[in-house]
Parts: structure tokens; sequence; C-alpha cells
């Protein structure tokens, strides 16, 4: 398909020409941020603490994450109708707040990206290995087997938007038919617990010194982890048709669906448990697995282990899509070390330098996976990272909007006051989760491990913000940034 005329010449406004390719359609770009909020390694990633922290009462964790994300899902599609072009939240910063705030922020995100692309493979080789084998790998077949993640992602997207779309698409029929269909059949046919337990914490707060407070709060930690990837959305801005439109809509669409999943797949799980204090007390490490096959019996173990891995190649493939994005975004703007060559796109319209290089570094950090305790450590900045970014970017489009250099008006997203309010309370929410999440619980940490665990997400921010510093004083990337195409849409904010 020819690009279109009128999303050239918009992409030219800002200063860029169409070099990827525009063949993405609105429910493409849907199956994207499906794939990577993705609703099976979302519930997975929080509901075995989720027991641990809150019990049955943990699903109301889930409903709160829920609704704070949806504020900060919102100001993101207000943002990305606005600026339809790849880079999303460093492009947003960058001209609202400034390239050295833009640079910074964008940093941080390719930081927590990698970081997530490593985790969803460290997590993801558990299952494959349960496909192959029984029993728990040892920690070099961990690694290698995400490795094996990691290039499958990378393979797949080197072959092109079309194959990328294909799969994705495979990923949302067996991940949502598969989840929907199994949570319905376990809450009609397969419940064991009224709605009663769903109030009940079991004494899950036994684990956070008795205090149910203190337990709950852990708990919506945690929580955050299954309502990140919604972003994704805006990193193929480029790559889509009537991307003002589609974009925005893409990703309230898969927020809100994955959402849905998320919260009936929970209710299942904790309404078809048998012994729902052995998961309060560990003795059940994986609820969710224990409820579908005792629930569906034992034929159903190796099928749904076969569904689980679908859904975490489907979030390792999109999660590569967009970080590729990101680095070309940061690379084409002469912005990182050898730009040049990361700004690279191949016959296919793709920046396969920059997938490949994000590829390298995301296996790289399954070396961490040698040592647990490091392994650790990585998973919970991946989730922290996100909210430090989500909270500059509600800030900064607060700021903007307050300051009158930002007019949401002026996208397809038409909020009017309503835009405002949602974005004090988005800054509120995000102020709340941000410190929530980096806040030192012995808890969280590794049995056995040191203060540098406890305090892991402060720790790796402090470092990766400092080393961000360093760089933008020494190496000046601001200065090098091209003037921008003059726009009616928006006043940039200009490098100092």
């Amino acid at each position: 398909m020819n690009d279109s005329p009128t999303d050239a010449g918009e992409l030219a406004e800002y200063g860029y020409e169409q070099e990827l390719r525009r063949t993405l359609s609105a429910w493409a770009v849907f199956a994207i941020g499906f794939a990577t909020i993705s609703p099976v390694v979302g519930i997975y990633a929080v509901v075995q603490l989720g027991f641990v922290f809150a019990g049955p009462a943990w699903i109301w964790a889930v409903v709160v994450a829920f609704l704070g994300q949806l504020l900060v899902a919102v100001v993101y599609a207000e943002l990305s109708s606005q600026f339809p072009i790849t880079g999303g939240v460093y492009q947003w910063v960058r001209r609202l707040a400034g390239p050295r705030l833009g640079w910074l922020v964008g940093w941080i995100y390719l930081a927590s990206a990698v970081a997530s692309l490593t985790t969803v493979a460290y997590l993801g080789a558990s299952w494959l290995y349960l496909l192959l084998a029984d029993g728990t790998p040892s920690a070099a077949v961990h690694v290698l087997l995400g490795v094996v993640f990691v290039a499958v992602a990378l393979g797949i997207n080197l072959l092109g938007v079309d194959p990328v779309k294909h799969f994705l698409n495979a990923g949302i029929i067996a991940e949502g038919v598969a989840s929907i269909a199994v949570s319905v059949f376990l809450l009609l046919f397969a419940h064991h617990n009224g709605f009663g337990m769903l109030f009940d914490s079991l004494g899950a707060q036994g684990a956070s010194g008795g205090s149910v407070t203190a337990g709950f709060l852990t708990c919506v930690a945690v929580a955050g982890w299954a309502f990140l990837g919604f972003d994704a959305t805006t990193q193929v801005a480029e790559e889509t048709e009537q991307p003002r439109r589609s974009v925005p809509r893409a990703l309230l669409r898969a927020y809100l669906f994955v959402a849905f999943t998320v919260l009936l797949t929970g209710l299942a799980v904790t309404l078809a448990l048998k012994r729902p204090g052995d998961a309060v007390s560990g003795a059940v490490v994986d609820p969710v697995f224990e409820a579908v096959t005792t629930g569906l019996g034992g034929w159903s173990e190796k099928p749904f282990i076969v569904v689980v891995l679908v859904a975490f190649f489907a979030c390792a493939i999109s999660i590569q899509t967009y970080i590729g994005r990101a680095v070309y975004a940061f690379a084409r703007d002469r912005q990182l070390p050898f730009s040049p060559v990361l700004a690279t796109v191949g016959a296919r319209q793709i920046p396969y330098v920059s997938l490949a290089a994000t590829a390298v570094l995301g296996a790289l950090g399954l070396l961490l996976g040698l040592n647990g305790n490091a392994a650790a450590t990585l998973i919970s900045f991946g989730s922290g990272g996100f909210y430090f970014v989500f909270l500059a970017v509600a800030v900064v489009a607060l700021v903007a909007r307050l300051s009158g250099r930002w007019n949401p008006a002026d996208g397809q997203v038409r909020l009017g006051r309503t835009g405002l309010a949602v974005n004090v309370l988005a800054v509120v929410w995000l102020l709340f989760e941000a410190v929530n999440i980096a806040w030192p619980r012995t808890e969280l940490a590794p049995v056995g491990g040191s203060w540098i665990q406890v305090w892991a997400v402060v720790l790796v921010f402090s470092v990766l913000f400092l080393l961000g510093l360093g760089y933008v004083l020494v190496a000046r990337p601001h200065t090098r940034l091209a003037a921008p195409a003059p726009s009616h849409r928006t006043e940039e904010v200009k490098a100092s």
C-alpha cells in the first residue's frame, strides 16, 4: 500500500521523511498494544505475589492499578494524537519541555524497555522448559531458553512488518479467546468460592508485619506491572495509516480489552481455587495453573502451556518491535553513539540495525539470570523505570497544557476541560505509584538478598539517571538536532 500523501505531509512538518513502511491498520496497531500489555503475561506477573500479600482480596489491588493507569492511557492518547511520530515519550517531552529533558526521559524509557524484554524472555523461558521437560531448569538452561525467546522475537521482526502482524494476530486469538473462554468456564462450572471470598485476606497480612494496609499497598505496587506496554502503539505511528486517529484509538482499545481480560481471569482463578489458603502460604506456587488444570482436568496441562507460550512469544515480539523503533527515533535525531548506523533502514523498510542492537542488549541482560538475586533486581526496575517515565510525561503534559505550549484540541482526541482533570489525576496517581513501587520492601527482595535488592529500583534508576545526565552534559546530544520544520500545531521548546 502506498503512503498516504496526508500522512507523509504531516510527518514532513516535523522535519522527517517517510522511511518506514506505512501499512499498519488500526487493528494491527491494536494487536501490537494488546500483545505488549499481554493479559497472560500480566496476570502471571502479579497473581502469585498478590495472593501472598493480600490473599483473595488481591483482585482489588488490580482494580486500583487499572483505574490509575487508565488515566495515564488517556493522557498518552491525547499526546499520540497530537504528535503522530515514532519516538513516543522522547518526542513528546522533547517538543513540550526541551531536548535535554526529552533525552533523559527517552534514555530511562529505553533502559526500562530493554529490561522488560529481558524480563519477559526470562519468565517465558520457564514455560518453554515446562513444555520440553519436567521440574525446574538450571540457571544456565534458563538463560539459554531466554536467549531463544529474544532470538525468535528478533527473527520475526527482521522479516518485516507483515509477518509481525500475522504472528500477533495469532497471539490475540490464542491469548484473548483462550483466556476469556477458560475464565468463563471456570466461573460457570468450576468455582469453589463465593464472591465474599474477594474481601478476605486469609491471613496474608502476616507477610507484611500483620498490616492489611501494608500488604495491600505492596500488592498495588506489584499490580502495576500488569498495565504496562500500552504506549507501544505510539512507537509505530509512522507505520500506521491515519495515525492521529488510529494510534490513540488502538491504544485505548488495547488497554481496555487487556484490562477486562486480566480482571476476568483474576476473578475466575480466585473463585476457582479449591484451597486459596495454599496460594497465600505459598504451597501453591502457580495459582493460575492450579485453577485451570484442576477445573478443566489433567488433559489441559500441555495445551494450556502452549497458549501461555504463544502469549509470551507474542509479547516478546511486540516489545522488540517498539524498542527497535524507539532506538531508531533517537538515532535519526543523532542522539546516540553510532547514530548513523542505528538509524539505518533496510530494504524491508524496518530499522533492522536498531532491532538487532536492542536484541543483543536484552540477551546480555539475561546473563543476570545466572544470579537469581540480580535477575530479581532487573525485574523490579523494569516496572519502576516505566512508572518514573509515566510520571515525567504526565507532569510535562500538565505543565505544557497549563502554560499554553500545548493545545490538545488540535489533535483528534478532544476532551476539553475533562482532559485537564484527567491529567491532574494521572499525576497524583503516578506520584503515589512511583513512590509505592520504589519503596524499599524487604518482603519483595529475594530471600537472602542484600540491601541492594531492597533498594533496587531507587539505585538502578539513580545510576541510569546520573549516567544519562553525564552524557547530556559532556556529549551535548541536544545540540545535534536539526532545526524543526515550522508547524502550526504546537510551539516546540527550542534547545538552549
